[in-house]
C-alpha cells in the first residue's frame, strides 16, 4: 500500500478546510484583506531586509539582470500590491452570484450559483509580489492556496507568507487557508495531489510551465510563453506608433506581455522603419530582421523559423508584411495567443485584425503591456491564461470561481415527466 507523503496529508486537510473557506462571508474576507494590507505596511522593514538578502544572493550567483528586476521587492512594489488589495476589497463578491435562474416547471426552480474552485496550487518563479497578489485573490474568492515560489526569493517569500498567513488566521480564516511549500521535492509531490488540489497555476519560463503541464493529472491553467506582436498598419499614425512600440518593448522587457515582434505594412515600410529604428536605438533596443528589413535599416539578420523567439530582453524581431491579412497569418502561426496589437487609424482594418487574431488579448492603438489583471481593474491576477477553456487572459477573481447548480423543488419526481403526466415549461426568471 502506498504511503501518504507530507504534501498529500497537508492538501487533504486543506481540502477539508476549503469548504469552511468557501463559507466565509464577504465581510470576513474583506476584513482579512484589510488586515493583511495593514500588516504588510507595518512589517515593511522586515520584508525589505529579507529581499536585500535575496538580491545579494542573485548578484553573487550571476543571475541575469532581467530576472533580478523580477526579484526586487521595494517600496514601489509594496505600494503596488497594497493598492491591489484596496482594489480587491472594493470589488463585488464573486461568490454566491446568480448566473442563471429559471423555472423548469411550477414549483421547480433551477439556479446556477458562482462558488470557489477549492484548493489551488500556484507555482511561480522569481517575483515575490506574485505571492501577495495570488494570496489576496484567493482570499477574496474564497479559495485555499498552496504557494511554491522560487529559491531566488526564498527569504522574501517566507517573510511575506508568514505575515499574510498569520494575519489571515487571526482574522477568521481556517488554518488550511494557505500553505507555503519550500522544498524543491514538494513540487513533484504537489503534482501528485490530484484528489485534493483542484487547479494548478504555474508562472514562469516556457520550460518550467511545460514541465508542470506534462507531469500532473491536475487541471493546469496558464501560459507557457508570451510572444506578443505589434503590427503597424499602412493607416497608422507613426508618432503614435513610436510611443506605443517603445512602451510595449521597453517599459518592462522581462514581462510576458512585452512585444517581441514588430510587423510593418509594406506600403509604409521605407518611411516607417528608419523612423522606428532611430527611436528604438535611443532606448538601446537591438533589432533583428529579415533580409528585406535589412535592406532598409541596419539590423541583425534572422530567419523565418526564429520568429517564435521570446527574448524577454531589449531585442525586437522585425518583419515586413503585405497588409493585415498577412499580419494575422503571421501572428496566428508564430504567436503564443497571449496579446497582440494593431496600430491604425482605420477602424474597419482594426476590427478585421481583432476578429481574426486568435489571442487572449487583441488591442488597437495601445501597448501590449496593458495585459495585466491590475490594469484591467481585477485587483490583481494569478496569471495570464492562453487557454480557451474556463478562463482566458489575465485571471482575476472571476477566473478563480466555478459554479454549482441549485434545484429547489416540492416533491417532484422524474417519472412524472417521463410518463407524460407533467411537462417542463422552462421559463426564465
Amino acid at each position: 500500500m502506498k504511503t501518504e507523503h507530507t504534501m498529500e496529508k497537508i492538501t487533504k486537510q486543506m481540502k477539508a478546510d476549503s469548504y469552511q473557506m468557501a463559507a466565509l462571508s464577504v465581510e470576513v474576507r474583506n476584513t482579512i484583506l484589510a488586515n493583511v494590507k495593514a500588516a504588510l505596511l507595518k512589517n515593511q522593514d522586515m520584508i525589505f531586509e529579507a529581499n536585500k538578502k535575496d538580491m545579494e544572493y542573485a548578484q553573487k550567483n550571476g543571475i541575469a539582470d532581467s530576472v533580478r528586476k523580477r526579484l526586487k521587492f521595494d517600496a514601489q512594489k509594496l505600494k503596488d500590491v497594497t493598492d491591489g488589495i484596496d482594489q480587491l476589497i472594493q470589488l463585488p463578491d464573486p461568490i454566491g452570484q446568480t448566473l442563471i435562474q429559471k423555472e423548469l416547471d411550477e414549483g421547480l426552480r433551477l439556479y446556477r450559483i458562482s462558488c470557489p474552485i477549492g484548493v489551488i496550487g500556484i507555482i511561480f518563479e522569481a517575483r515575490p509580489d506574485a505571492l501577495v497578489q495570488i494570496s489576496s485573490l484567493c482570499m477574496k474568492s474564497g479559495n485555499c492556496a498552496v504557494l511554491k515560489g522560487g529559491k531566488e526569493t526564498a527569504n522574501t517569500n517566507k517573510a511575506l507568507f508568514d505575515i499574510i498567513y498569520q494575519t489571515a488566521i487571526a482574522s477568521g480564516a481556517p488554518e488550511g487557508c494557505m500553505f507555503q511549500a519550500e522544498g524543491h521535492s514538494e513540487i513533484d509531490e504537489l503534482l501528485e495531489c490530484n484528489k485534493n488540489v483542484d487547479l494548478l497555476i504555474p508562472r514562469g519560463s516556457n520550460q518550467f510551465v511545460q514541465y508542470i503541464m506534462n507531469h500532473t493529472k491536475i487541471p493546469v491553467m496558464g501560459h507557457a510563453d508570451g510572444i506578443c506582436h505589434t503590427y503597424v498598419d499602412k493607416d497608422a499614425d507613426l508618432e503614435k506608433a513610436v510611443k506605443i512600440i517603445i512602451d510595449a518593448k521597453t517599459q518592462y522587457t522581462a514581462a510576458c506581455n512585452a512585444t517581441e515582434t514588430l510587423l510593418v505594412d509594406r506600403a509604409i515600410a521605407k518611411t516607417a522603419l528608419p523612423k522606428f529604428a532611430k527611436e528604438l536605438e535611443q532606448v538601446h533596443v537591438k533589432l533583428r530582421g529579415t533580409e528585406e528589413v535589412k535592406d532598409i535599416i541596419a539590423c541583425e539578420t534572422m530567419q523565418e523559423n526564429e520568429f517564435n523567439t521570446e527574448y524577454l530582453d531589449l531585442v525586437l524581431s522585425v518583419k515586413i508584411v503585405d497588409g493585415v491579412e498577412e499580419a494575422v497569418k503571421h501572428i496566428n502561426t508564430y504567436g503564443s495567443h497571449h496579446t497582440d496589437c494593431i496600430i491604425t487609424e482605420n477602424k474597419e482594418t482594426a476590427e478585421r485584425f481583432m476578429q481574426l487574431v486568435d489571442s487572449a488579448g487583441v488591442y488597437m492603438n495601445c501597448s501590449t503591456r496593458f495585459a495585466d489583471g491590475f490594469r484591467y481593474g481585477f485587483g490583481a491576477e494569478v496569471g495570464i491564461s492562453t487557454s480557451k477553456i474556463h478562463a482566458r487572459g489575465p485571471v482575476g477573481l472571476e477566473g478563480l470561481t466555478t459554479y454549482k447548480y441549485k434545484l429547489y423543488g416540492n416533491g417532484q419526481i422524474v417519472d412524472d415527466y417521463a410518463q407524460g403526466r407533467k411537462q417542463f415549461h422552462f421559463k426564465n426568471l
